[in-house]
């Protein structure tokens, strides 16, 4: 699909399903750490902080997709977008389930105490924002012009 086409799409046109690109390089992390383990954290520190992390991902990405329900809007980005949500956990990050993804996949990598999966984290994060974000961010500007802009001036892009 060449860009003007992209561009005149009803949906952002992201690079992949951003479960699956988290989901790639948490697996790929976890299995590279089984031939090179490498822990980062003290046992005790790792279960400390792993569980929360998990607990708390979990729970905003929960209310994230309940909001995006109530609001009848899809939750898959090859979809187009009917409104913008800006209850729940929308009020304050515009990306809660992205939070929460990385909160999840945070919080296994520290359960495992892999250091390889926490080091392919920020090429996660940057695949993330280049591939699938901006891409979004972009497609609902263009789609709901004004009303976008003002959420996006009220709710950061994380936290």
């Amino acid at each position: 699909m060449g860009e003007d086409e992209r561009d005149n799409a009803d949906n952002p046109g992201v690079i992949a399903p951003p479960p699956l690109i988290y989901a790639g390089a948490l697996v790929t992390g976890l299995l590279a750490n089984r031939r090179y383990q490498i822990p980062f954290l003290p046992r005790r520190v790792a279960r400390t902080l792993g569980w929360p992390l998990v607990a708390c991902g979990l729970a905003v990405g929960l209310l994230g997709a309940r909001e995006m329900r109530r609001a009848e809007t899809n939750m898959d980005p090859y979809k187009p977008a009917t409104t913008i949500v800006t209850g729940g956990p929308f009020r304050f990050t515009r990306n809660p389930l992205y939070l929460s993804m990385t909160m999840i996949y945070g919080g296994i990598s520290t359960l495992a105490n892999a250091l390889l999966p926490v080091l392919l984290l920020p090429i996660v994060l940057r695949l993330m924002r280049r591939g699938v974000i901006e891409r979004e961010e972009r497609y609902l500007e263009r789609k709901f012009g004004d009303e976008y802009i003002e959420y996006r001036v009220k709710a950061p892009r994380w936290i």
